[in-house]
């Protein structure tokens, strides 16, 4: 077992932003997700959200879109027989930064507050400004 641990790395196949780039068509369609290169070509019939979503993402980094989706265990183990390859370790840092995101999460939150709890806190104030007013009326 020791073995194949050692091996593994010597044989992934590593890919140039710029080779990647160039896999956007409907012949030959890659993209990556968390570093790694997958082709998704095959798949693109079989999406669930349609092959639209991943005609654009096509030769870039879809991993803060997959993530957004929120893709069941079931999808994230489909995409390993996609796995061709990871990106370049010299174009890594090309990639997105988590940093961003971590900030996109933070703004996920921030619009729960915002899209439900004020609008719902408004809502009871105008509810009981509007009882008060009619009680005092009869």
């Amino acid at each position: 077992m020791g073995e194949e641990a050692e091996q593994s790395p010597a044989e992934v196949k590593f890919y140039r932003l710029s080779e990647i780039e160039q896999q956007n068509t409907f012949k030959s369609t890659w993209i990556i997700l968390h570093g790694k290169v997958y082709d998704v070509t095959k798949f693109l019939e079989q999406h669930p959200g349609g092959e639209e979503v991943l005609r654009e993402q096509a030769g870039g980094d879809a991993s803060e879109s997959f993530e957004d989706v929120g893709h069941s265990t079931d999808a994230r183990e489909m995409t390993g027989d996609m796995l061709i390859g990871e990106v370049h370790p010299d174009d890594r840092d090309k990639l997105a930064k988590p940093a961003e995101s971590a900030v996109t999460t933070l703004k996920d939150e921030s619009s729960w507050w915002s899209n439900w709890l004020i609008p719902s806190l408004v809502a009871a104030i105008i509810t009981l400004m509007y009882r008060i007013y009619t009680a005092e009326r009869e």
